[in-house]
């Protein structure tokens, strides 16, 4: 396989959108963990509660999204360098790590989908109760 500069470059617009992505989600959990907060010291509830945790949670998964997206954006650069400087072969294991590292963002970030379900379901479940 040939790897010449343009094949990292090509991930730059990829992550750099994933990246916005991830930064959109953890600004609109934050509001509303504040937005929670500020509920459950006005009126303490056990729902409420659950929810903040989960909240605590996920905002913990999508910290961990953006570092490994970051570190996948540094290894395509850090590829791109070794490239121009002619160490094809260290800049193709380099990228083969950087590839593996937006996996395991990817991967963190369907897992973060999985919990926010399940915070879907703490919201609606007192609906079941009523039946």
């Amino acid at each position: 396989m040939d790897l010449t500069l343009t094949t990292p470059a090509l991930l730059f617009p990829a992550i750099s959108l994933l990246l916005l992505a991830y930064s959109g989600r953890f600004l609109t959990l934050a509001n509303l963990m504040r937005e929670l907060y500020a509920r459950y010291r006005a009126q303490p509830d056990s729902k409420i509660k659950r929810q903040l945790a989960n909240l605590r949670y996920r905002i913990v998964i999508i910290r961990n999204m953006q570092i490994w997206g970051v570190a996948s954006f540094f290894g395509c650069v850090l590829c791109m360098f070794f490239l121009f400087a002619g160490q094809v072969l260290l800049g193709k294991w380099i990228f083969g790590l950087s590839l593996l590292l937006l996996l395991v963002s990817l991967g963190l970030s369907l897992r973060e989908l999985q919990v926010s379900v399940d915070a879907l379901t703490v919201q609606v479940q007192d609906l079941d109760e009523v039946e």
